[in-house]
């Protein structure tokens, strides 16, 4: 039986939740021509492609095809031995080191993890250099960026066996794979290198300021705001994949920081509401800039339950408790002229929670409370249709 229900679980999950959360955040929110073409046209602005290169795409489609598609099962038989045998030349250094690794000597540990890492080093300079095994490229910075971490860890381990200062080890270690990250990002501008190369600086700078005694909310609010500058710089380069990422991260990191600091000056509540507030208004920047759709449906969805989250907790058991009611009613406005279907939902779950709650505390024994509540919907429905009437009249 418990089998059998979460196999109905994943099944409904995969035919309904996925898609509905897809059309929520604006992943997929095309159902019509005029949705398709802003699609496009956000699109074009996020990743700066021209109409003319849609144009010369959507002629030739099939000659750009040929030429990228085009492989002989040779190119596949080599490419298919190249993966396995780096497969089983991994799985074979693997093996050794987990057979004998507590009789080896200080030095064949230090051999066997950092000199394996810089002779995969070498061999990725190689396959760049002569760009022979392109998709080898991905698989053999893993493995070097693996192997190189362990093995500073262990020679670190091995010649200063009594240090306990784990900040320093993390320090040179994040200092030592950005200099090498840096170095082959220069030389070959792969974005792979990139990500690592940020990783692992951010990395160091995070502990870093931790050594210099910064707050760890300060240092949030510094590492996010410059990682939001990255992002928005990222968008000129090569590198644009990223920038959507970078800025994802950015805003988490720098309103989670600012979120210990207004809680810390003053209270949670307030706190929840101020960068609710934020995050909407961001999310709103890039919707009037047609830009990243899935960055602005995540900024409407959070900021908005931020939002009502801490303007509920403020104005609970006051007075004014049915201004949260007229800020809802508010914002539904604002979800209709905006088309924002995820602070739709955020909205509608506001003021339907708010409507019980008030409901329970206030008219918990009388029936005429409910029945106005219909009414007053059934009103409502009857103005939104005759206002659909009218619009398509004139």
């Amino acid at each position: 039986m418990l089998v059998l229900i979460v196999i109905i679980v994943l099944i409904g999950g995969g035919m309904w939740v996925w898609p509905f959360l897809a059309g929520i955040l604006g992943i997929s929110s095309v159902t019509d021509k005029p949705g398709a073409l802003r699609h496009i046209r956000q699109l074009m602005v996020t990743y700066d492609i021209s109409p003319g290169e849609v144009e010369t795409t959507f002629i030739a489609p099939a000659a750009v095809d040929a030429a990228s598609t085009k492989r002989d099962k040779g190119d596949i038989a080599k490419t298919l031995f190249v993966y396995l045998g780096a497969i089983f030349i991994l799985a074979g250094i693997g093996t050794y080191i987990g057979m004998f690794w507590s009789s080896m000597g200080s030095v064949m540990r230090i051999f066997v993890t950092l000199g394996i890492g810089y002779i995969l080093l070498l061999v990725l300079v190689s396959a760049l250099h002569g760009n022979k095994y392109p998709r080898a490229v991905g698989p053999l910075t893993f493995a070097m960026v693996f192997m190189m971490v362990g093995g500073w860890l262990v020679l670190i381990d091995e010649v200063f066996p009594s240090t306990g200062n784990w900040r320093n080890v993390v320090l040179f270690v994040s200092g030592t794979m950005a200099v090498h990250m840096g170095v082959l990002f220069g030389k070959y501008q792969r974005t792979l290198f990139a990500v690592f190369g940020l990783f692992f600086v951010y990395g160091f700078m995070q502990v870093g300021l931790d050594m210099l005694g910064m707050s760890y909310a300060h240092i949030a609010i510094v590492l996010g705001a410059s990682l939001f500058l990255v992002g928005t710089a990222l968008e000129k380069t090569p590198q644009r994949v990223l920038a959507e990422l970078a800025l994802l991260i950015g805003s988490f990191w720098l309103n989670g920081g600012l979120f210990d600091v207004i809680a810390n000056a003053t209270a949670a509540n307030w706190a929840s509401l101020i960068i609710g507030v934020c995050l909407v208004i961001t999310a709103y920047g890039l919707h009037k800039a047609d830009r990243y759709p899935r960055l602005i449906g995540l900024g409407y969805l959070i900021g908005s339950a931020m939002l009502y989250a801490g303007l509920f907790d403020l104005v609970q058991n006051t007075p004014i408790e049915l201004l949260y009611l007229a800020v809802t009613a508010s914002i539904l406005y604002a979800c209709v002229v905006l088309q924002s279907r995820a602070m739709l939902l955020t909205t509608v779950l506001a003021m339907l929670s708010f409507i019980g709650y008030f409901s329970a505390k206030h008219f918990v024994d009388s029936l005429g409370w409910p029945v106005t509540l219909v009414l007053t919907g059934i009103v409502f429905l009857g103005v939104g249709m005759i206002a659909i009437r009218v619009k398509r009249a004139i």
